[in-house]
């Protein structure tokens, strides 16, 4: 029986000649292709607005998110999961990256795990009810990421894969299915082009709109975010000025006096509460605007 090759590895016919193009030509298609790469990515809005809301549910329970890849998929995934905490300043352990390897892995494309399914199955060992397994694999069939969502399925955790090949091999393994059908890549089989690119704006989103339903922006703005330096404790400042209309120097005065802590510092500017009112109303409730709403606030 002939071997299934996945989209992703086939020949691109639009890209045939791209060697012989001049750089802004070869540019050129190479954007073309990462924008239908964008467009594959609208068409899976609806599995992914599932993912979203099964996965708040978890969380709301206590739960965590686990991403389990190898290769470009894995990386960016490891990137998506490392920005959780500096922008949301929710816990580490929140989001957890599992990739083929592990850290030697991402840093050294030759240290290869991906076809060790027992290797997956090992890293998803920790998960249970609560969790949410998610296996990222452009050709939908690694075997690192089927052992992963195999064991986090008899687990009874929320499994999600997300793929480039719409009839890929381990969709059997997954609750849902978010794809994004990219189609042959402008190099031959290099998944870190378009299906890298999808696989970003995937991961971007799904974590994103997570946390801004458990409340950790008030509207666009990451009220969250952890001012690890100058540069990011004056957009504190700025974030505050511009969600309350205070002047600057109340705005930096509030802050200081909430210990750097914006949620606090924005329900104090909002309401006229005290600290202690504003520590306990984030307390009971998901995010600002609910800890506004609680206290009467605007």
């Amino acid at each position: 029986m002939p071997q299934v090759v996945p989209p992703t590895e086939r020949r691109n016919p639009r890209t045939a000649d791209i060697d012989t193009l001049e750089s802004r030509e070869v540019l050129r298609l190479l954007q073309e292709e990462d924008a239908r790469a964008v467009e594959a990515v609208g068409a899976a809005i609806d599995p992914l607005a599932r993912a979203v809301d099964e996965a708040h549910l978890r969380l709301s329970r206590g739960g965590t998110v686990h991403y389990f890849g190898a290769g470009a998929s894995g990386r960016l995934a490891v990137l998506d999961a490392t920005e959780i905490t500096p922008t949301f300043g929710v816990a580490r352990e929140l989001f957890t990256a599992h990739f083929a390897g592990g850290p030697a892995a991402v840093a050294d494309s030759s240290v290869d795990r991906e076809d060790s399914e027992a290797l997956g199955a090992a890293d998803a060992a920790i998960l249970d009810e609560t969790s949410v397994a998610i296996g990222i694999t452009a050709s939908g069939s690694t075997p690192y990421v089927a052992g992963a969502l195999r064991v986090a399925r008899s687990a009874g955790a929320l499994t999600v894969l997300v793929t480039c090949d719409p009839d890929a091999p381990l969709r059997e393994l997954a609750e849902i299915t978010v794809v994004a059908a990219t189609g042959p890549e402008a190099l031959t089989g290099s998944t870190r082009l378009k299906a890298g690119t999808a696989t970003k704006v995937i991961l971007n989103s799904f974590s994103t709109a997570l946390m801004i339903k458990a409340g950790r922006t008030y509207g666009n703005l990451m009220v969250g975010l952890v001012a690890t330096n100058g540069k990011l404790g004056e957009r504190a400042v700025r974030l505050l000025v511009e969600a309350t209309g205070e002047d600057e120097a109340s705005c930096r005065a509030v802050l200081t006096d909430a210990g750097g802590n914006i949620p606090q510092a924005l329900v104090r500017l909002l309401t006229g509460c005290s600290p202690e009112q504003a520590r306990t109303a984030l307390e009971q409730h998901p995010g600002v605007r609910a800890a506004v709403a609680a206290l009467g606030g605007r």
